[in-house]
């Protein structure tokens, strides 16, 4: 019993400590979106509410900006489901290593499933697919319990100050390197590459659509081209 319970905390904090290296833009993320929000309109609460109900910076970021630039109301809601599409296909690549975790387990890893979790604990599972249930489940916790303090209390820091943090300080470098971060290490399959080739492709292509509406077309068509390339490669198997 007492070793058991000591490897847990050995995988919780692997997990932390493979998270950590994160804080270092969600910090800077964090304190981004509680400017912006602010700057939007948002009240203090609003802004915390949203932060704490939401936890997912991209689609929080395109939402707000819609709603600054003029945008329907529907269209920010839209772009911001649009852009969390990608948590369903986080979601079905996880269920093979955690699909069978209890349910309380599932529902909590579902609101914690953010880019960071999602992307530390799906490499950290395939480099290690013998890894028991349990572990896998502490492992994605140790991951998330080291960034979702920090998204939430820079989120309050930054809709605190608002416009009080100069622009100068640049804190939007924070969002295209954090991406950058999750997104890099898992380019090394072809439907990988191909989706991500078809999503930049498409995104300059039709740039020129208003709402960001570009977003929602090559986030669709990337999904589809990796399913498909996916399903070509299977074939040829």
């Amino acid at each position: 019993m007492g070793s058991h319970m000591s490897r847990t905390r050995s995988v919780y904090w692997q997990g932390i400590r493979a998270g950590a290296p994160f804080l270092l833009v969600v910090a800077p993320f964090g304190l981004l979106f509680g400017v912006v929000a602010t700057e939007a309109g948002f009240s203090l609460i609003q802004a915390m509410a949203m932060s704490i109900l939401v936890i997912a910076g991209a689609a929080q970021f395109a939402s707000v900006q819609l709603l600054v630039d003029g945008a329907p109301v529907f269209i920010a809601v839209l772009t911001g489901l649009a852009v969390n599409l990608r948590m369903m296909m986080y979601s079905a690549s996880l269920m093979p290593h955690i699909g069978k975790a209890l349910i309380w387990q599932k529902v909590l890893m579902a609101y914690f499933m953010v880019d960071q979790s999602y992307g530390v604990s799906i490499e950290k599972y395939e480099r290690a697919p013998e890894m028991p249930l349990n572990e896998k489940v502490t492992y994605f916790f140790g991951v998330i319990s080291a960034i979702a303090p920090f998204w939430y209390g820079f989120s309050f820091i930054g809709a605190l100050l608002g416009s009080a943090i100069p622009p100068e300080y640049a804190l939007d470098f924070a969002i295209p390197i954090t991406f950058i971060a999750i997104i890099a290490p898992s380019l090394r399959s072809l439907p990988h590459l191909a989706a991500a080739v078809v999503s930049v492709l498409v995104a300059l292509a039709l740039s020129w659509m208003p709402y960001n509406l570009w977003l929602m077309v090559a986030a669709v068509l990337a999904m589809i081209t990796g399913a498909q390339v996916e399903k070509w490669l299977e074939t040829r198997k």
